[in-house]
């Protein structure tokens, strides 16, 4: 876990503190297969801003996030380039829109906002390409190798009077 403790900077208002470091990165696990970051330890900028009113983060960092397609099984890479801001007012006051949740007691845990932001940051599949056909239903053959030599799938009795309304509709 990467913490930065905000003693060691010291911003007076009005000034910025910058530094780059090394910010760890936990796997994930999504839908029941682990994602991980490439680089685990991605550098990272981390400009603090001192405001009249408060203090500003800025996070930035590049990472990729390599593990099975959502389709087909196979290796996906999600490249992801993260922007991040978080500010914290100086007397809150109980408003959750007025302070980060990174911050306590003066240490602000970079992995855990690298971490969320990342989640955050996926698309809704992560697949290796863009066109993935998936796996059969049936046999689990790999369909972008080509067809599999399984039938067409019956159609579901369900959906019957849909279907005999749509034979009905003029052409």
């Amino acid at each position: 876990m990467t913490v930065f403790n905000l003693r060691t900077a010291r911003v007076r208002s009005g000034e910025q503190f910058l530094e780059v470091r090394e910010v760890e990165l936990a796997r994930l696990e999504l839908g029941g297969q682990t994602y991980a970051p490439v680089p685990e330890r991605p550098e990272a900028t981390l400009l603090i801003t001192r405001l009249s009113s408060g203090l500003l983060f800025e996070l930035s960092f590049s990472v990729r996030l390599v593990g099975p397609c959502m389709r087909c099984l196979a290796d996906a890479a999600v490249p992801l380039e993260l922007a991040l801001r978080e500010y914290e007012a100086t007397s809150p006051r109980g408003s959750e829109e007025l302070a980060t949740p990174y911050l306590e007691d003066d240490r602000l845990d970079l992995s855990a906002w690298a971490r969320d932001a990342v989640a955050l940051a996926l698309p809704v599949q992560i697949v290796c390409r863009e066109d993935c056909a998936g796996l059969c239903a049936t046999c689990g053959a790999d369909l972008n190798l080509g067809a599999c030599a399984c039938p067409p799938p019956e159609p579901d009795s369900r959906w019957s009077k849909l279907a005999e309304l749509r034979d009905q509709l003029p052409r």
